[in-house]
């Protein structure tokens, strides 16, 4: 996500290497949510997951910058991008399906 944001705000704000106000802001607010995330280092793609995490605002904003960015990964972050795609192939488990040795399991980060 950190990825994405640099680089949408490096095109629409001029901010450089530097994140503005607004984008830092969102970014904090992400990885707060990722911390949070029932998944853990599982999470699947936010387009195959099954649980919202980020209220409507930053969810819109989330959506303008993955737009943005998710077609320029290709190009400037090829890995990554890859990566990405192979996670979306992936399916969902609801957290609720999951085993309690699952949900308990201490996440890696």
């Amino acid at each position: 996500m950190a990825t994405m944001v640099g680089m949408y705000c490096s095109s629409h704000h001029g901010t450089g290497d530097t994140l503005c106000g607004e984008c830092a802001r969102f970014l904090d607010y992400a990885e707060v949510r990722l911390d949070k995330c029932p998944y853990g280092e599982d999470k699947p793609t936010c387009a195959n997951c099954p649980i919202h995490c980020y209220k409507p605002q930053y969810r819109a904003k989330a959506r303008q910058i993955m737009r943005y960015s998710g077609p320029r990964m290709l190009l400037r972050h090829p890995l990554m991008a890859i990566a990405h795609k192979v996670d979306g192939l992936r399916k969902a488990i609801h957290p609720r399906e999951l085993t309690r040795e699952r949900r308990m399991a201490p996440r890696k980060r």
